[in-house]
């Protein structure tokens, strides 16, 4: 039986439930544990009070697959707020709020929660589901205890120095993912971004080096220097798909190696490189006034300090959601994606869309080395991080294009890179940590696409039954 509240009285009736819950729980109960219970039982009351606006919520399948999947999301929201809450509050105060959280959040997901994109989550969670399962296969047949390597892994990964390191991965790891995602949306595979980011990381650093300036403008400069490599280095391969017709796979892995060549020519100590150790070259050290602060991440007991260009890659993915989704370009760009022919119809410059589709790719590509550069290495040397842009590839597909997609994508990437170091210490090779990586991808994927295609029949479904509902209609009032 439903009794539909007004929308503000159902939220706040949820948010003071599942606070209130979380908060009498936490006596008898683990705190995680008593959010968990705090924001079901706010999932519970929204149920009944609140009407959901999507156009297919009166469907069966609607009925049936959005109230576990929000639950689910808004359990794991507020889960996550508690979680942070608790680096600056103590426990019985951050976990109820956490549930309060949650509680709004599982009220926002029961109303506006499509069929569709409930589909699309669940996807995410079998193909999770699926790579944990081979993992554990993998790992018994090696004779190794899966439960075992899997607490190790979690109690390793969400120390808070892991999770600084975390968060610093995942900020390269999301630049890169994104400058293959714009790629993706036109269908260009733009498999050159390793190339483009070290040669933007390598002139970038060379050019901070070289001069004193102010320290934004030093910055800034260093920034627009990698920015500028790196769209030419992509539009290099635009160029060749407009003018020449060649596929943009063939030139940007050539472009790769080309950058590559460039790089080990440059960093010689009789041109752009001097000497750092030993057994090490680099160029000259960046001065403090190009350098950009990290934040301290003492507040969650960390030694280390996160990126200060974390905030550059969250910039960027709401430049990157804003182009797509607010700008003539980014309507242009999907168009062309999803159907060359129907674009080119419309009067849309196919060829320089191509090619400004390529520059930016190649742009946001050169940011990828910004954070490590600036942030902590402060020179381009030999061991300068590589393999960057591939990573990005994989962490585009799993995160789906989408920029909120890929952040959760790149942060779980960058997780089981940290969290893997334990098992060397264990006796386990961690490895296996690329095992389920690897899994994941393939099977999101191919679950993806399943679900892609069932999506597509139930709306032709949909359609279909609204025709029939319009002819019943009409013959009505005839």
């Amino acid at each position: 039986m439903r009794i539909p509240l007004p929308p503000p009285a159902a939220a706040g009736a949820a948010a003071v439930l599942g606070a209130g819950v979380t908060a009498a729980a936490d006596l008898g109960l683990l705190a995680p544990a008593a959010a968990a219970l705090g924001v079901a039982a706010a999932f519970a009351l929204v149920v009944p009070t609140t009407r959901p606006t999507t156009d297919d919520a009166e469907t069966r399948m609607h009925r049936l697959l959005v109230a576990p999947i929000a639950l689910v999301l808004s359990v794991v929201a507020g889960l996550l707020a508690g979680g942070i809450l608790d680096w600056w509050l103590i426990e019985p105060v951050a976990y109820p709020l956490g549930a309060l959280i949650g509680s709004v959040a599982a009220f926002w997901l029961y109303r506006r929660l499509s069929t569709t994109l409930a589909l699309s989550f669940g996807a995410v969670v079998a193909a999770g589901v699926l790579a944990l399962a081979v993992t554990a296969l993998v790992l018994q047949i090696s004779g190794v205890a899966p439960f075992h390597a899997f607490s190790r892994m979690l109690e390793f990964g969400l120390q808070p120095d892991s999770l600084v390191i975390m968060v610093n991965s995942g900020t390269t790891f999301y630049l890169s993912a994104v400058a293959v995602a714009i790629g993706f949306k036109m269908k260009l595979f733009n498999i050159g971004v390793d190339g483009q980011y070290r040669l933007a990381a390598l002139l970038a650093a060379a050019v901070g080096g070289a001069w004193v300036m102010p320290p934004v403008v030093h910055q800034i400069v260093i920034v627009m220097v990698a920015v500028a490599v790196g769209g030419f280095w992509a539009g290099i391969a635009g160029y060749l798909k407009v003018a020449r017709g060649v596929s943009e796979v063939i030139s940007t892995i050539m472009l790769n190696s080309v950058a590559t060549g460039i790089t080990a020519y440059l960093l010689n100590t009789d041109r752009l490189a001097v000497q750092i150790s030993t057994n090490n070259i680099g160029t000259p050290e960046i001065p403090a006034s190009g350098q950009v602060p990290g934040i301290p991440a003492g507040f969650m007991g960390a030694d280390r300090d996160i990126f200060g260009l974390v905030f550059l890659a969250a910039a960027v993915g709401v430049g990157y959601w804003l182009m797509l989704n607010r700008t003539r370009f980014g309507f242009d760009l999907r168009a062309t994606g999803q159907s060359p022919t129907a674009a080119r119809a419309s009067g849309i410059d196919i060829k320089r869309m191509v090619l400004l589709s390529m520059v930016i790719s190649g742009m946001v590509a050169g940011l990828v080395g910004m954070p490590q550069l600036l942030g902590q290495s402060h020179y381009y040397a030999l061991d300068f991080p590589t393999g960057l842009g591939f990573t990005g590839i994989a962490i585009a597909l799993l995160g789906r294009n989408h920029p909120v997609g890929i952040a959760f994508a790149a942060l779980f990437w960058a997780f089981l890179d940290q969290s893997s170091q334990i098992l060397d210490f264990e006796g386990i090779p961690k490895e296996i940590a690329v095992v389920t990586q690897a899994t994941i991808v393939l099977t999101v994927v191919v679950v993806y696409e399943v679900v892609h295609r069932w999506g597509l029949r139930y709306q032709q479904q949909q359609v279909g039954r609204e025709l029939a509902r319009g002819e019943r209609e009409e013959a009505a009032a005839s």
